[in-house]
């Protein structure tokens, strides 16, 4: 056993936790400018930075949250918030929006249903907001899911609740008629 021990410490060198390193802004031989640092690639976004205060970005303009999705709503968008919503959504708020995901059959805090009048009635920048922030035990996914993604999100949010809550007026008529006859 002593000779584990012996062994073990003789392995254990200093230099290898006090490498060799430059300090931010320190001079160095190793570059011909004689900086230590480098400067950052173009386009490169700083971690923690906060987002450009565009209302893509904030889901606001002038200080009022935005009542339409600033950007094209098309097919292609609405699958991609589609693909999105399941993959990090969903296993919270269900497959349809109603709160009923998987985590909460084991036990996690129930969130409340997409189809309640309270969040229908909200403007479209709050569920970007609440995507971005999180809000109560929902963390936030601004690291995890891009702008464009979170408008994604957003947008088949609401595609979902009008879902549940399309009036049957409001659709053409060969759709009205595919109803009349299921019914």
């Amino acid at each position: 056993m002593s000779c584990a021990i012996v062994v073990g410490i003789a392995g254990c060198h200093d230099d290898m936790y006090n490498q060799p390193r430059y300090e931010p802004l320190e001079r160095s031989d190793f570059f011909d400018d004689g900086r230590a640092s480098r400067d950052l690639p173009a386009g490169t976004v700083p971690y923690q930075d906060p987002p450009t205060n565009t209302p893509l970005a904030t889901a606001r303009h002038n200080g009022a949250l935005l009542q339409d999705i600033p950007i094209p709503v098309n097919r292609e968008l609405l699958n991609r918030g589609q693909e999105r919503f399941n993959i990090y959504c969903s296993v919270c708020h269900g497959r349809t929006g109603e709160g009923n995901g998987m985590v909460v059959e084991r036990g996690y805090r129930r969130p409340p249903s997409y189809h309640t009048d309270r969040l229908r009635g909200l403007p479209v920048g709050h569920l970007f907001e609440v995507i971005t922030n999180g809000y109560g035990v929902m963390p936030s996914y601004a690291k995890q899911v891009s702008v464009t993604d979170r408008w994604a999100i957003a947008a088949y949010i609401r595609a979902l609740q009008l879902s549940q809550y399309a009036d049957a007026d409001s659709l053409p008529e060969p759709l009205r008629q595919t109803l009349t006859e299921a019914r």
